[in-house]
C-alpha cells in the first residue's frame, strides 16, 4: 500500500520504514547517551542530532536501530554516498505510468513528516552541497526546502535524527557550519570479550563453542593491537568457517582448518599474523618517506648518473676548503 500526503498542493509518495531487527548487546552508557541526545525537556527544548563515529562494522547503524526501538519510533535510513544530490537526499520526481511527474519522499523526508527516526548513514561520504539543503533542518528551524517539488517541508515534533560516521581516509570533510549542528559526538570503542561474545552467539546461535572462541580471541588480539577489524569482520568469517564445516560431511574439514581458511579467504593473508602487520601499520604510519625526485624513476641512488649523486670526494674537498 502506498501511503502519501499532501503539502501545499503537491502530493508526496512517502518511503516505508526499515524493519531490520538491530539488538544492541553491551555498552548500555553509550545507549543511553543517544537516548538522551533524543530528549525534549521542555516546550522549548529541541532534540539533538548526535554524530556516532567508529571504525567500519563496529555496530553505529545498530546502535541508532536500537534507540528507535527503545522510544518505539518507526526507523527510516538512508544511505549517504560521494554522489548524493539534495534531491536524493529529500525529493526525487519520478515519471508515472499516466506520464505525470510523481514525487517521492526519501527515508528521510519520510521520517520527517510522519515523525519517526532517520539514521543518515555514513553521513561524512556525503559532499557539502548535499549537506547544505539540510542546515535549516538541523538547527532551530527545523524544515527543509524541496527546490525540485517547489515546497517547504517541517518537520514532525518528534522526528529524530542521528548520523554515523566511518573513521577512515575515504570520506569528505564536513564544513564546520554543519558539524556546529551535529553535536554531541558519541564514539563507539570496541565491545569487551564477554559482549563480543555474546554478539557472536546473537548473530550464530548454531556456531560451536570453539569456533566462536577462535573468533572472540582473535578479534580481542586485533583490539588490543589497535587493529581495525570489527566485529562484523568476526561474524562474516565465523558464518563462512560453520558453512565449510557443514559442506561435506563425508569429508569434513578439521574445526582449525576451517577457520583458519575462512580467516584468510575473509580478511586476507595478513590477518594470519596479527602482530607482523601491526608492526608494518605502526612502521607506516610513524615513518617519514623522503619525497622523489625525477631522477630517482631512472636511476638508483647511488649511480653516478643520478642528478642528485655525491661522491665521498666531493665532501672530502668541501670540508678541506673549511
Amino acid at each position: 500500500m502506498i501511503v502519501s500526503t499532501e503539502i501545499d498542493g503537491t502530493t508526496l509518495q512517502l518511503g516505508r520504514p526499515d524493519e531490520s531487527d538491530g539488538h544492541w548487546i553491551g555498552q548500555e552508557e553509550i545507549l543511553k547517551q543517544l537516548l538522551a541526545c533524543w530528549l525534549v525537556v521542555d516546550d522549548a527544548d529541541l532534540a539533538l542530532t548526535p554524530r556516532l563515529v567508529g571504525t567500519p562494522g563496529i555496530g553505529k547503524t545498530t546502535l541508532g536501530m536500537s534507540g528507535a526501538r527503545v522510544r518505539k519510533q518507526d526507523l527510516y535510513i538512508y544511505q549517504c554516498t560521494a554522489d548524493t544530490r539534495p534531491e536524493d537526499l529529500l525529493v526525487t520526481p519520478v515519471l508515472a505510468e499516466s506520464g505525470k511527474i510523481a514525487y517521492h519522499a526519501s527515508p528521510l523526508v519520510t521520517a520527517m513528516i510522519r515523525g519517526g527516526i532517520c539514521i543518515l548513514d555514513e553521513g561524512n561520504r556525503m559532499n557539502e552541497k548535499s549537506w547544505a539543503s539540510l542546515a535549516p533542518l538541523l538547527d532551530h528551524r527545523r524544515y527543509v526546502e524541496s527546490i525540485v517539488a517547489g515546497i517547504t517541508i517541517h518537520a514532525h515534533k518528534d522526528f529524530r535524527c542521528a548520523v554515523t560516521m566511518n573513521d577512515d581516509e575515504s570520506t569528505f570533510e564536513i564544513p564546520d557550519y554543519i558539524l556546529s549542528r551535529l553535536q554531541p559526538t558519541l564514539g563507539l570503542s570496541f565491545p569487551s570479550r564477554e559482549d563480543e561474545l555474546a554478539i557472536l552467539k546473537y548473530h550464530l546461535p548454531f556456531a560451536e563453542e570453539e569456533m566462536l572462541n577462535l573468533t572472540v580471541e582473535f578479534l580481542q588480539q586485533a583490539h588490543e593491537l589497535k587493529l581495525d577489524f570489527s566485529t562484523r569482520d568476526g561474524i562474516n568469517l565465523l558464518r563462512y568457517a560453520v558453512k565449510r564445516l557443514a559442506q561435506d560431511t563425508d569429508h569434513p574439514l578439521s574445526k582449525d582448518a576451517a577457520w583458519r581458511e575462512s580467516l584468510e579467504r575473509c580478511l586476507g593473508e595478513e590477518a594470519l599474523d596479527l602482530q607482523s602487520l601491526a608492526d608494518r601499520k605502526s612502521q607506516t604510519l610513524g615513518g617519514t618517506n623522503v619525497p622523489m625526485g625525477l631522477g630517482d624513476f631512472f636511476f638508483n641512488p647511488g649511480d653516478p648518473m643520478h642528478p642528485d649523486y655525491q661522491d665521498d670526494d666531493d665532501f672530502d674537498d668541501d670540508e678541506d676548503d673549511t
